[in-house]
């Protein structure tokens, strides 16, 4: 079986080929094509955020391998241009991330992230996973100003009211929408573990400990068996909405840097569930597809289903919505997975060395 070590070694050479020293960034995505000349991979798009979680996991892969990537530079550039591109930003993912990387690496606040940080927050509705990765930059920074205290504080408002019963959480702070407010996705659940867990260490609170434990444990109860992290769940219980697609991201990096944060806290040590996430992705049985490819320096994206766009999804969550805890019989049969999506985007290859590599 592939192993850490090789699986870090491939992620670098992945973003060796992602990144573009022309505009100092990552793509959204690296796309498997079909051409004239042959099969070759296609860079798509920018995302900012995908440049924060790039950063964070070459703070883990060590100076020379970081500068093996960025330049010269190395990681603390890299991030100093995250951080300028962030404060351009409305969106709150951006710069909570920005803000994640300038703490955690640098050792810095920048005071217009922080204020950013809190305006959003207050909005209406915000995004769980943005709102975490707030929190998560609040405990960032080894001697935070009173501004950062308040982000924290606001993030905390609207996180701990959604948790619901069974320890899961929905896509938005407070829930909305009709027949999918009940939803929230894998990132949905383990985003919050992570920030919870380590507010637990910054403050010794166990009551976020707690939290965040309850969360991976449901997570863990419903693990596939084949070492799956399912898609989507409901967050008013503690069920499974819709399993695919699996995301290879989920197994080999935010399952296992979420038991990570959770161990270091002090939780239960759940080392066997991150293993066993990181095997499917040489023995899934939904595909007879390879997920890894040394060729290309990627780990594909995704198994699916064969279905129109998230069909499965809608079903899921329409008969959820009605009837809580229900399973659509036949699913499989009638939109059955195994299709591969052929590409790789920076932030998963990130999230690898972040979850594999030396705090």
């Amino acid at each position: 079986m592939t192993g850490h070590e090789d699986l870090q070694d491939l992620a670098l050479r992945g973003l060796r080929t992602m990144y573009d020293a022309s505009t100092g960034r990552v793509p959204q995505t690296m796309r498997l094509v079909r051409t004239p000349e042959g099969v070759r991979l296609r860079p798509e798009g920018e995302n900012l955020r995908y440049d924060g979680m790039v950063a964070l996991g070459l703070s883990r892969a060590g100076d020379e391998a970081a500068r093996s990537v960025v330049g010269e530079g190395g990681v603390m550039a890299y991030v100093r241009t995250v951080v300028e591109r962030a404060k351009g930003s409305a969106e709150l993912g951006e710069i909570a991330l920005a803000a994640w990387c300038l703490g955690e690496i640098c050792g810095e606040e920048d005071t217009v992230l922080t204020s950013r940080m809190l305006t959003q927050l207050g909005a209406p509705s915000v995004a769980t996973v943005a709102t975490s990765w707030a929190l998560t930059a609040t405990t960032s920074v080894p001697q935070g100003s009173a501004g950062l205290h308040e982000v924290r504080d606001a993030a905390l408002a609207r996180l701990l009211p959604a948790q619901g019963p069974g320890g899961l959480y929905p896509h938005l702070l407070p829930a909305s929408g009709t027949l999918r407010a009940h939803v929230g996705s894998f990132a949905d659940q383990v985003y919050p573990a992570i920030a919870l867990a380590r507010l637990s260490r910054a403050r010794d609170d166990a009551d976020a400990l707690s939290r965040a434990t309850r969360t991976v444990d449901v997570l863990c109860r419903l693990q596939g068996s084949a070492g799956q992290w399912w898609w989507h769940y409901d967050s008013r219980g503690a069920e499974v909405v819709e399993r695919f697609p699996v995301y290879s991201v989920h197994q080999h990096a935010m399952g296992p840097m979420t038991l990570r944060d959770l161990r270091e806290a002090g939780g239960p040590d759940r080392s066997a569930e991150a293993e066993a996430g990181v095997a499917w992705l040489e023995h899934h049985p939904e595909s007879l597809e390879d997920l890894v490819s040394p060729r290309h320096s990627m780990i594909w994206r995704k198994v699916g289903r064969t279905e129109p766009p998230k069909a499965a999804r809608a079903i899921g969550a329409a008969v959820t919505s009605l009837r809580p805890g229900t399973q659509v019989p036949g699913l499989d049969a009638l939109l059955p997975p195994g299709v591969v999506d052929h590409e790789c985007r920076p932030y998963e290859l990130g999230w690898l060395l972040y979850a594999w590599g030396r705090s």
